[in-house]
């Protein structure tokens, strides 16, 4: 999830909690607040009421609330002296303008008492409340209303705000998953000064990156360069002494055995130089490679070799199968496959290549058991005793499919060893 999306999660979340917090605490300052004001309200109705007793006296016989907003009734002396100012919630049957009958609505009830020519009453009166319910119900839509108007403002903000102030750190991302050793590098033009500190240690890291990478490819160029020449003298001298025919037999054959190890001495240099290369990322002339004609080529490179061991290979073509890679990384891969399925094979074994839309299947006789998978595609793991063998064919098809995000997988089934490169 991008940064920006994962904020307006966090914010949104947050303000939810907010708002839902606020809008409890606001409803009861307004609850009080209207408490307070309708108090204010009847106060001053009883001081009016009081004062009209004063001068009319046929109001102390309304003794209920059918014709006003207040009652009056005589009480003891000892009752009023007793009374107090006293505010009290409570439902009385009124009818509004859209009822079509009395029901209970909630109402603020004021209970004072005051004499009159020596005589005490009780007064009461009241003044009608909001309904709590109507109250928490438009709260609760006006606080909705508040959440979704701040979400959409975020929502713009995020888009069109935020997004153009990181916009010089994803184009600075992108270019660092583009770069590649000996390019120039990434540079992104802006004012913000987290980003051009972020950008300058970058490149202070690739810069450092570049020398140690420079400095082992230059080791293992002059270590393979430097391995090469003796080798190669090596050779040369053991051929002279076998050309010149004074030799035992045995010493002959020892000389044989000589040349054979410096052989896979010279092989295993060149792979792992070239697996060095691969991990290094040295092979990144990206074409259009067709998979058909590598299987093709590499089957009649293999073709004396095989006929030498009676093995029989057929190809079968279900689909063109093609991909953006190394020309050379593609032919070093279905090379290494063919190689190990013919040398790993049984006398008149077979192997199959099967080319689909995006997959190499390639199955072969051999050995009556599976392969330990987990080694198969280690470095020098050989699955039988096989002093020509490197070990590391297997380890750079891995290599190559790694760095090009090829998935590959083995199975045995029906006593055929199956490799299968799946192609992206």
């Amino acid at each position: 999830m991008k940064l920006l999306n994962k904020s307006l999660i966090y914010l949104s979340v947050s303000l939810f909690f907010v708002i839902g917090l606020w809008s409890v605490v606001f409803y009861f300052n307004m609850l009080g607040e209207i408490k307070e004001s309708v108090d204010e309200g009847l106060d001053n109705y009883k001081r009016q009421t009081i004062y009209q007793a004063e001068k009319d006296t046929t109001i102390l016989n309304k003794t209920n609330f059918e014709e006003g907003f207040f009652a009056i009734c005589e009480i003891p002396q000892i009752q009023a002296i007793s009374i107090t100012d006293t505010y009290i919630d409570t439902l009385m049957l009124m009818q509004d303008a859209d009822d079509e009958a009395p029901e209970q609505e909630p109402v603020r009830l004021l209970k004072t008492a005051f004499e009159n020519n020596g005589k005490f009453y009780e007064l009461s009166v009241i003044n009608s409340m909001v309904e709590e319910d109507d109250l928490v119900e438009e709260l609760l839509h006006e606080a909705l209303g508040l959440y979704l108007l701040l979400i959409a403002i975020i929502i713009f903000i995020n888009n069109f705000v935020l997004k153009r102030l990181w916009k010089p750190f994803y184009s600075f991302l992108n270019q660092l998953k583009n770069y590649r050793i000996g390019k120039k590098f990434p540079e992104v033009k802006t004012e913000t000064q987290e980003f051009t500190d972020l950008q300058k240690a970058v490149n202070i890291l690739l810069q450092h990156n570049i020398e140690t990478y420079e400095q082992q490819k230059q080791f293992i160029g002059n270590a393979s360069h430097e391995l090469q020449t003796p080798l190669a003298i090596a050779t040369n001298k053991l051929e002279l002494l076998i050309e010149k025919g004074n030799l035992q037999p045995e010493q002959a054959e020892n000389i044989a055995e000589t040349m054979n190890i410096i052989e896979r001495l010279v092989r295993l240099n060149k792979s792992l130089l070239l697996l060095t290369k691969i991990e290094n990322k040295q092979f990144l002339d990206n074409k259009t490679v067709s998979f058909n004609q590598v299987v093709k080529q590499s089957v009649n490179d293999l073709e004396e070799i095989a006929e030498y061991k009676n093995i029989k290979i057929s190809v079968s073509e279900t689909a063109e199968l093609t991909t953006q890679m190394d020309i050379s990384l593609a032919n070093v891969v279905v090379s290494n496959l063919l190689r190990n399925a013919i040398f790993h094979n049984v006398e008149n074994g077979i192997v199959n290549v099967e080319i689909s839309e995006n997959a190499i299947k390639i199955s072969n006789t051999g050995f009556k058991a599976p392969i330990n998978e987990q080694k198969l595609f280690s470095r020098f793991h050989k699955t039988e005793n096989n002093t020509n063998s490197t070990g590391l064919g297997l380890a750079i098809v891995k290599a190559v499919c790694d760095l090009y995000d090829f998935p590959i997988f083995y199975r045995f089934e029906n006593d055929l060893h199956f490799f299968e490169l799946r192609v992206k």
